[in-house]
């Protein structure tokens, strides 16, 4: 390890590493391109994919060859195939739309930036496991963003249409980069003046910037707009004046923006209105819409995140409220469905309406943004997470893929330099779920920090310097294990995350309002008690979790069989989903052979002493990567082994009071007081989100 130590900072002393802000995101390949390139038409799609590989591309000369036959229109529109020609001299890239060339074009960039393929000998076919991803942005009209943690809004409402800024093309260059087709610029929240004529032409502005680049703009809409832009009495979706302002409405969007995707709709949750609120269901509310948008052949994406006020779990609302209404809804409508069925904490399980609805479209909805998982201060790489998800539902019984969105006017987009690869994993799963979580990281690794360029000077740099290092350690393989090293760290990360914050099925336990740091003890009067942390975590003399088996809530009924008997029995339960099926005795038994309680502080203590590990890793790359990206990663990895104490002192020592248990003495002790940690209020700003001066706070 010494000598390895002492290479890496040799290389670095020699060749220093250039200042970088990250705003290129993945896309940091050179601008020396020297190859021939050539297209049988001519676009502005068909511009960019050539000007790409212009720019870019150093190898053989490449064609683009828009073509219609037998193998093209199998791989659809915007499939592809791209391979070497025989003699090795040419690379084709066929498709049969514009979209295909484009994604081929960034496809070959991205195997010259990550080394991963024998360019001499390509033959790949690609095509995208779903025709809609889409990114879903909360942004507001005040350029606020809900839960997003990277700066303001991209989009300066005030300045459009005639102003637009550089990054708008930027934006949809990165997107296209890994296949995302599809962008929603509004908050779910939505506010009925994105719907009038003046912000129409906005969105127009916007959505003319995207078009060359393959990204079809979507609205969020809020489903009193009729009453409350229309001046109507009434929304209700049976109502023919409503319909027909709809339709109207639809027609005028579709003038401005032929091109335009459809809505996604928010309805009957948390305040927002909908159909519901005129004693109909959501399916009729989704259908009139449908309806309306049919004839442009745009889509309704309509969500089914739904919770009331009521005696039931919170967990099993929106099966309650959806799955009746299978086979009622229009072809054109999606149900949107959040990956677990309470509201994207660190671990769930799998919503149960999917699977549940075999006649109605589906999609999933994943946050990319890290509301429950640190804000932009912590380390978290989410496709592990994702991949979870497929591991119980198939990818094929899905119509699309959805992310919310976590960019912002941050230089480098997304506040943690690490978030980006949140970003690039969910393109590259919602064009190819089977990718693995692995091989994502390392492709984004490489395009990110270990680029072309640093990758030449090392290899430079080992020639000839074999007596001067001392070391049978080749400059390359000791880059292979400094780059090997930071990918165990992403995808160690997550769990690591769901250690120090909520192990073995623990949920919500997040302060009020903001959902930052810890706090299972809050209690606001008046508040609707699914609001609160007592609600998830239960936690009494007798035992802690929340009880979903036959003997509670029986939310377990709601899985197919096969995993009904498995969570609804406690002896068979996995560790990880423990506490969230079953209220377990303080003294249960875990897989390990511990007790509950120890089992609690033991993964406390691992989560903690795992970013510590992450910190450790990261010093080693200080003289490989820029001083900036360092510098910033450095900084937010202390805030976070900081937050992990803070979270694992504080769950345990407020448990503790219940247990009635010792902390194990193999274990680090807590460096807090329970009473002063009760203490902590960060705030809050009006839409619920940290304020900048709460995130230098935890800096």
């Amino acid at each position: 390890m010494k000598k390895l130590l002492s290479l890496l900072f040799m290389i670095c002393f020699l060749f220093p590493v250039s200042a970088e802000n990250g705003s290129r995101l993945w896309l940091r390949y050179s601008t020396d391109g020297n190859a021939t390139i050539s297209c049988n038409k001519q676009s502005p799609m068909l511009g960019i994919a050539a000007t790409e590989l212009r720019r870019a591309w150093k190898g053989v000369p490449v064609t683009l060859s828009l073509q219609r036959n037998k193998e093209t229109r199998a791989l659809g529109e915007e499939g592809y195939r791209l391979f070497t020609s025989d003699d090795g001299r040419k690379i084709t890239i066929t498709s049969a739309g514009e979209r295909g060339l484009l994604y081929g074009a960034f496809h070959l960039l991205r195997l010259q930036d990550t080394g991963t393929e024998n360019l001499s000998k390509l033959n790949i076919k690609e095509s995208p496991a779903y025709n809609l991803r889409i990114l879903n942005h909360w942004d507001n009209l005040d350029r606020s963003i809900e839960r997003g943690y990277a700066g303001r809004s991209l989009w300066d409402w005030e300045a459009l249409p005639s102003t637009l800024s550089d990054r708008y093309a930027d934006y949809a260059r990165a997107n296209a980069s890994i296949g995302i087709n599809g962008t929603v610029i509004n908050n779910v929240n939505a506010s009925s003046q994105i719907l009038s004529t003046e912000y129409l032409e906005k969105v127009k502005a916007l959505a003319d910037v995207f078009r060359p680049y393959g990204i079809r703009v979507y609205l969020s809409i809020n489903f009193a707009s009729p009453m409350q832009l229309g001046g109507l009495a009434t929304a209700d979706p049976l109502d023919k004046e409503v319909i027909a302002w709809w339709k109207n409405k639809t027609k005028e969007i579709y003038h401005l923006i032929p091109d335009f995707g459809g809505f996604l709709v928010k309805a009957n949750s948390e305040g927002q209105p909908g159909p519901c609120d005129f004693n109909r269901t959501h399916a009729e509310g989704a259908n009139m819409l449908a309806d309306a948008v049919k004839p442009y052949k745009g889509i309704i994406m309509w969500r089914a995140f739904v919770y009331s006020p009521s005696d039931a779990d919170r967990a099993k609302q929106a099966y309650l409220e959806f799955q009746p209404l299978d086979g009622q809804f229009r072809d054109n409508v999606i149900v949107q469905i959040k990956n677990g069925p309470v509201d994207f904490q660190p671990r769930e399980p799998y919503s149960p309406l999917f699977g549940a609805m075999p006649k109605t479209a589906q999609m999933v909805e994943f946050q990319i943004t890290q509301e429950y998982l640190g804000f932009s201060n912590h380390l978290v790489y989410l496709a592990p997470m994702w991949k979870e998800f497929f591991d119980f539902v198939q990818p094929s019984s899905l119509k699309a893929m959805a992310g919310v969105a976590n960019i912002g006017t941050d230089a480098n987009w997304c506040g943690h330099p690490f978030a980006q690869s949140n970003w690039y994993a969910f393109g590259r799963l919602a064009w190819n779920p089977e990718l693995s979580a692995e091989a994502i990281a390392e492709e984004w690794l490489k395009q990110t920090f270990f680029n072309e360029e640093l990758r030449m000077k090392n290899e430079e740099f080992g020639k000839g310097n074999e007596e001067r290092l001392q070391s049978d350690i080749s400059i390359n393989s000791s880059f292979l294990i400094l780059h090997s090293s930071l990918k165990q760290l992403m995808m160690q990360s997550r769990e690591a995350v769901v250690d120090y914050m909520m192990p073995l099925g623990l949920h919500h336990l997040f302060a009020w309002g903001h959902h930052y740091g810890p706090e299972p003890w809050c209690d606001i009067p008046g508040a609707r008690p699914d609001w609160m942390p007592s609600y998830y975590h239960k936690a009494d003399k007798a035992g802690i979790g929340f009880d979903r088996s036959h003997t509670g809530s029986n939310a377990t009924a709601q899985y197919p069989d096969s995993l009904c008997h498995l969570y609804d029995d406690i002896s068979t339960c996995p560790d990880e989903y423990l506490l969230w099926f079953h209220h377990a005795p303080w003294n249960h038994t875990m897989q390990s052979g511990r007790t509950l309680w120890d089992e609690l502080c033991y993964r406390y203590d691992k989560g903690v002493q795992q970013v510590r590990s992450f910190q450790r890793i990261w010093d080693l790359t200080e003289n490989y990567i820029d001083t900036e990206r360092f510098k910033d990663v450095q900084s937010r990895l202390k805030i976070q082994a900081r937050d992990a104490v803070w979270w694992k002192d504080a769950c345990l020592l407020y448990f503790m009071e219940y247990s009635g248990m010792r902390i194990p003495y193999d274990i680090e002790r807590p460096i807090h007081e329970l009473d002063d940690l009760k203490q902590v209020k960060l705030p809050i700003d009006n839409h619920e989100c940290p304020t900048r001066k709460m995130l230098d706070e935890r800096r």
